[in-house]
């Protein structure tokens, strides 16, 4: 029985290993999807049923409504498992206006979310603080 088990410690790693690749793959793939102007394939991301959603997809359109947005993301923390995941962010936006208005303005916060596995893919199921995206005036 010893034997099998310290088989499958390497195997193991590689899943855990495999989980955290994912979830930067995530949230990469959410920097990059917000800094073209893709509002859906952002928030293709996240449990519909997660706490604020509506009010995420109402400040992502109307951000990307009225501005030009880049996103630079470092991941400060990444735990968890090969089902769940919490990471801390530190997202950094700079938001530039589409109409006549003064340059480019930044917004930096520290993001707390959890991922969950559903089937094959990763779902961001919590994320705060969602108003990191709200519209200028908003």
């Amino acid at each position: 029985m010893t034997r099998r088990w310290l088989l499958l410690l390497p195997l193991a790693a590689c899943l855990r290993a495999d989980s955290e690749k994912d979830a930067r793959d995530l949230v990469a793939s959410l920097a990059d999807a917000l800094s073209a102007g893709k509002v859906e394939l952002f928030l293709d991301s996240f449990d519909r049923g997660m706490p604020d959603f509506d009010k995420l997809r109402f400040n992502v359109a109307g951000l990307m409504g009225q501005s030009d947005v880049s996103c630079n993301v470092e991941i400060a923390s990444n735990e968890g498992d090969d089902s769940e995941r919490t990471l801390t962010l530190d997202w950094i936006l700079t938001i530039e206006p589409k109409q006549d208005s003064p340059g480019a303005t930044e917004r930096e916060k520290t993001v707390k979310c959890r991922l969950k596995k559903v089937g094959k893919k990763w779902k961001i199921v919590s994320f705060a603080p969602v108003d990191l995206f709200a519209p200028a005036g908003a």
